[in-house]
């Protein structure tokens, strides 16, 4: 395709899910249901792990969380016990798709992309993700844009608060002050600056998600039906479905218009204490067992007689502690296979609390990423593939257990989220087998520029 003046929007929505948008509330969201009859659509796999930090990366650089360096928000700095860094944009050394076209003369405008603090000059501007600390911070690029923003909208909502509360109400309404102030702002940039790329991200589906499925997934635990919260997700996908088509009566039918989230939600069943599980097995050992619940601490832990330990999230991550490598490592260099091999088959078999098995899936890095950089976990697992979360501290006495160590939180994270693209001269219809590291070589091609061999995803058109 040659771009004659075309521009191209992307509208990211966090964790927005097929499963509602497409399907179980697509007829009653006028504006996507008419973009979806009119566009290529399906959903969109994301990466291994589905998380925002890397996947939104993965995706506009086209690059696999190996190839990255990067695992998650928080990483190893290197094989001691202690030294973790964030990935901020600072951890990100590979181009993304502004970069190149930055290169090529276009002009981009970024608002809320993640890991995009601190901002980076690029030709065009940025508004940073919700990494940036707060609005103290210098958050924008050019860093006269912040006055410039806050004259129009006032303090720009990097993110709720403490969106794992128990106080919905507050909860809610933090939730759609953050979507209007990032819509009014995205409407400004729009209308009165230059660009040929847009892209920006809302995270209040991921929010809402998060606080808020319990209350109209029948499937889920602690689903009671008659909650004045129960329409609470539905009646934000609307609000959202009216945001998007405002802003869309804006754009013509040269711009190509993408909406797409980095991964999808699903029930959370609850949570595998994983750190429980390695002492319960006799891979982790503790100097002394606190008598309340309470982070994993390095300094408790008796790394003589340890061969794991691991991670909380929406996945896990277990790292071995190898002779040669950890300062007091255990495992002989020859074992290391042995080890994981044994860990893989034992966390497979993990079980609920009626005894049936609840399908975790454990993957290797170097089988899943053509590269694995800097310091990746030793396993990662996806406890009931995704339906449980990882619990990563210890004193529950248990291996199981129904509530979050950081906060309230229903929902965790699915493989899939959504792809759409709208204006793109392709025969509308859904479509399968989309992966997110697809858009950027999209998005180079829909520019006329070459693709760069070493991305790993292939454009669609």
């Amino acid at each position: 395709m040659i771009n004659n003046g075309r521009k191209v929007l992307v509208i990211g929505l966090d964790c927005a899910t097929p499963q509602l948008l497409f399907d179980r509330w697509g007829d009653e969201l006028p504006n996507f249901k008419k973009i979806l009859g009119q566009s290529v659509y399906g959903e969109l796999k994301s990466t291994i792990p589905p998380i925002t930090v890397p996947a939104w990366t993965s995706m506009m650089s086209s690059k696999s969380p190996g190839v990255l360096g990067f695992y998650g928000f928080r990483n190893r700095k290197n094989y001691s016990y202690d030294e973790m860094y964030f990935a901020t944009s600072q951890a990100v050394k590979d181009d993304r798709v502004w970069d190149i076209l930055s290169r090529a003369g276009k002009k981009s405008i970024l608002v809320g992309v993640p890991q995009t603090y601190p901002p980076k000059p690029l030709n065009g501007c940025m508004i940073s993700g919700f990494l940036a600390p707060d609005t103290d911070s210098q958050y924008t690029y050019p860093a006269e844009l912040k006055g410039e923003i806050e004259g129009v909208a006032g303090e720009f909502i990097l993110d709720v608060k403490k969106f794992r509360t128990d106080d919905k109400d507050y909860l809610i309404k933090q939730i759609y002050e953050m979507t209007e102030n990032r819509f009014q702002v995205v409407n400004y940039l729009m209308e009165t600056k230059e660009w040929d790329f847009f892209m920006f991200v809302e995270m209040g589906i991921d929010r809402i998600h998060h606080g808020l499925w319990k209350y109209f997934d029948e499937q889920h635990k602690k689903y009671k039906p008659g909650s004045p919260y129960e329409n609470a997700i539905k009646e934000y996908y609307h609000y959202v479905d009216q945001q998007v088509g405002q802003l869309l009566t804006k754009v013509d039918r040269q711009t190509v218009v993408f909406i797409v989230s980095d991964h999808g939600a699903q029930r959370m069943d609850g949570g595998i204490c994983i750190n429980e599980w390695l002492m319960r097995e006799g891979y982790l050992k503790l100097k002394s067992m606190p008598s309340e619940i309470t982070p994993l601490k390095n300094d408790n832990i008796d790394w003589s007689h340890t061969k794991a330990w691991g991670s909380g999230g929406y996945y896990g991550r277990l790292f071995l502690n190898v002779k040669g490598r950890e300062p007091q490592g255990v495992i002989d260099p020859e074992d290391y296979e042995k080890v994981r091999d044994e860990l893989i088959a034992k966390l497979e078999a993990i079980e609920d609390e009626n005894g049936a098995n609840i399908n975790t899936r454990v993957f290797r890095p170097r089988d899943i990423y053509p590269q694995v950089k800097n310091v990746a976990p030793d396993l990662i697992i996806y406890f009931g593939n995704l339906t449980w979360r990882s619990v990563g501290s210890v004193g529950f006495g248990t291996i199981r257990t129904s509530e979050n160590d950081t906060g309230p939180d229903d929902a965790n994270h699915a493989q899939h989220g959504i792809f759409i693209m709208n204006n793109s001269g392709l025969a509308a219809g859904r479509k399968s087998g989309l992966h997110l590291m697809d858009m950027a070589p999209t998005i180079l091609r829909l520019f006329n520029l070459s693709v760069p061999e070493d991305m790993e995803g292939k454009s669609i058109i």
